[in-house]
């Protein structure tokens, strides 16, 4: 059972109070599951999740169809999970299975639900659930794509999910087979060069070994790329930055102009934007 004081569990007796009489005042969303449900664990921390980041814009109540079978008969409950909305007394919308976390939040926004600043004398008592682990991300996606095979977003999810577990192959078998509308989304983009870069490093030395190389020759240029790539996939953005802008101050035209495409793709994949502004101008500055 969550913490947070914007979860809770439902019961047959406070069904009355707890939902219909709450969603007077606030939205009430209710999820319905089961101890024995795969797909409830994926969706029940994503759930637990949005109500500690909205602070009180909606509550979740929590229905164990095994435990409150009266409840889920009530709400016909054919399967779990299953979600529904309730305001000002009346169900206004709901889901059954699980949904990825952007479609949530934009099934929140539909109904006007969207986080509240937190108030600071309760900041102390609010518990944030946890982040979802890499592989949790996968589930969710995996899940959700069965539950919607037609839908090509979300095996760009998928893929991008898949990106951050190293699973470099299924991510580049996803992108490729993605429509031409979502192969230019940018994140389609960003990771297409993630996985330009994660391909560049099959079969090359380890980064220690890459150090050492370059401590001996710093013209070595073919190590110098390789340990930028090492940085950049562990999220050293800075540092794989260097390793480039030295590459390309020491031979522009080094491997067909290697220097300047590890910067472009570079550029591509990082999410700092002053970061970025700042390579960029100091890549200017070496070409013209």
């Amino acid at each position: 059972m969550s913490t947070s004081p914007y979860v809770f569990d439902v019961t047959t007796a406070g069904f009355e109070t707890e939902v219909i009489a709450q969603s007077m005042q606030v939205p009430v969303l209710i999820d319905f599951w089961a101890t024995w449900c795969g797909p409830c664990k994926t969706l029940g921390p994503i759930l637990e999740k949005l109500a500690g980041e909205y602070n009180g814009a909606f509550v979740l109540g929590k229905v164990d169809v095994d435990k409150e079978q009266q409840v889920g008969a009530a709400f016909q409950i054919r399967s779990v999970p299953t979600v529904f909305l309730m305001k000002d007394g009346q169900i206004v919308d709901g889901f059954p299975g699980v949904i990825p976390e952007a479609q949530l939040r934009a099934f929140l926004s539909q109904h006007g639900i969207e986080p509240a600043a937190a108030v600071a004398e309760s900041v102390d008592s609010i518990q944030a659930a946890p982040e979802l682990s890499a592989q949790e991300q996968v589930d969710v996606a995996r899940a959700a794509i069965a539950a919607e095979p037609d839908k090509d977003e979300l095996k760009l999810d998928l893929a991008l999910a898949l990106l951050a577990t190293g699973s470099t192959d299924e991510a580049a078998g996803l992108i490729e087979g993605l429509p031409a509308n979502l192969a230019t989304d940018d994140r389609a983009v960003r990771a297409t060069a993630r996985i330009g870069f994660a391909s560049a490093l099959a079969g090359a030395p380890a980064s220690s070994e890459l150090d050492a190389r370059i401590a001996a020759n710093a013209a070595d240029l073919e190590a110098r790329h390789l340990r930028g790539v090492h940085h950049l996939l562990a999220g050293q953005d800075e540092a794989a930055l260097e390793q480039f802008i030295a590459m390309l101050a020491a031979d522009r035209n080094f491997a067909d102009g290697l220097p300047r495409k590890a910067l472009i793709d570079a550029f591509r994949v990082i999410e700092d934007e002053d970061l970025v502004s700042r390579y960029r101008r100091k890549m200017s500055s070496l070409l013209f």
